[in-house]
């Protein structure tokens, strides 16, 4: 009798030091699982089942208990009944992660959209277009890289793919669940997003990339030497852990913090500005507040985005949902349809140009795919680079959009191609390299 209390006894003290242990990181799963089937219910339209099965079914998270109140737009998740976190859905701001502060009577504005519509087909307009063919595609080799890739989709778990070429669709497939008209998550890939307003301002000579927006002209203002262009290229030197598994500077910021924005500024410089290359979401979120500041009313950052940017070219899909204190999440909530991230991607191929509007200038292109110093080649200006060969059977010139789990936007200006591949595994489990490698061998 007393070796079974004893067995039990140190059984207790096991459990309850695994929860006491991870008790705080309880509040990140649940507050994962809250945001994300919210926003897939609300933005997407995907039902309740397939969101807790498939995107929430990940390590930890998918220990939540969680639930979508249809008529309240909110979603609820716990773990084992404890760390409840509640996210609500927005009109026009998307779903946001709200804390016990949070006023959920307080009326929001939302953005102004001016939505394209004309009878153009695709990428200027919404209409299908005629069909094409090219000397040029090897479509043999076309259909075998679209098979493959969503081959062993349980590992792969690749949702959409989406090719053009020369401005035409030459491949488009779709796993089931999903379609043209269904919004994806692009995670990181709406920093590139967020980039790209810097590139539109530059434009309209509202800014310069190399001002200090920090200076204040104190000897004592350790922030005063960081320009635009040094947080663009992620070399601020200051301090930020983008650890997703852990209780880290992103996930406090992502699931925590009421004002986003102030998340980077918080940690120390801990080298002069270009001396390091440090990704960092705080860094992407903190641009989005000096965006605000750019602006004389929040009404107008709202509209901002998507005035010069993603109702200009069409993107009618794309919501960029905001923080608790109204700031575009910068670093990873944007949502798109695949088309309309293709289209994001042609504007840059297009070097800003829109069916004969400038949008930004062509030299920006120079700019974002100029490498960073100490990133190996890999890293431009908010976008991702192949300039040393991260993919080595792939034309150096690519220049990517990436976002967690394998969520991508490829140019490849040499080949005249857009692709975009969407998905929720990234590498090792979906192998882009070989994916690109394979599919890049179809155009001549």
């Amino acid at each position: 009798m007393r070796k079974r209390t004893r067995i039990i006894l140190v059984i207790v003290i096991v459990l309850a030091s695994i929860i006491w242990f991870n008790y705080p990181k309880l509040n990140i799963i649940s507050g994962y699982a809250s945001k994300n089937l919210a926003s897939n219910v609300y933005i997407a339209h995907r039902t309740e089942q397939a969101v807790v099965d498939n995107d929430n079914d990940i390590p930890l998270i998918k220990y939540a208990d969680e639930n979508y109140d249809t008529s309240k737009k909110t979603a609820y998740a716990d773990v084992f009944g404890l760390m409840k976190r509640e996210t609500i859905c927005r009109d026009g701001l998307g779903c946001v992660l709200i804390n016990e502060t949070f006023d959920k009577n307080k009326k929001w504005p939302k953005p102004l959209r001016v939505k394209l519509k004309n009878d153009l087909p695709f990428p200027f307009g919404e209409n299908e277009q005629e069909d094409t063919v090219f000397a040029s595609v090897d479509y043999q080799q076309l259909n075998k890289a679209m098979l493959k890739v969503f081959e062993n989709n349980q590992i792969q778990q690749t949702r959409t793919v989406f090719v053009v070429y020369k401005g035409q669709i030459v491949a488009e497939k779709y796993a089931d669940g999903f379609s043209k008209d269904t919004p994806i998550l692009g995670w990181s890939m709406t920093k590139s997003v967020l980039a790209t307003l810097f590139g539109i301002l530059e434009y309209q000579e509202k800014i310069d990339l190399n001002e200090a927006p920090f200076w204040n002209g104190g000897k004592n203002n350790t922030l005063g030497a960081i320009t635009y262009n040094h947080f663009l290229r992620m070399q601020s030197g200051m301090a930020w852990d983008e650890d997703y598994a852990s209780i880290s500077d992103v996930t406090r910021m992502l699931f925590l913090e009421a004002d986003m924005t102030k998340a980077q500024v918080q940690n120390d410089l801990i080298a002069a500005p270009t001396e390091i290359w440090n990704y960092s979401s705080g860094t992407t979120n903190l641009l989005s507040g000096l965006l605000r500041s750019e602006f004389k009313s929040y009404q107008e950052y709202l509209d901002f985005p998507y005035a010069a940017l993603i109702d200009k070219i069409g993107m009618n899909s794309m919501l960029l949902e905001t923080d608790m204190a109204g700031n575009f999440v910068g670093s990873s909530y944007g949502w798109a349809t695949t088309r309309d991230w293709a289209k994001f991607g042609l504007l840059h191929l297009y070097n800003g140009n829109w069916n004969g509007v400038q949008l930004f200038s062509p030299d920006w292109i120079d700019y974002i795919t100029k490498p960073t110093k100490n990133s190996k080649g890999t890293y431009g200006a908010h976008w991702w680079l192949n300039a040393e060969g991260k993919y080595p059977d792939v034309p150096t010139d690519l220049y990517s959009a990436n976002g967690f789990q394998g969520q991508r936007v490829f140019v490849i200006p040499s080949k005249d191609l857009v692709i975009v591949r969407t998905g929720l595994a990234g590498s090792p489990d979906f192998d882009e390299s070989t994916f690109l490698k394979e599919l890049v061998q179809a155009f001549k």
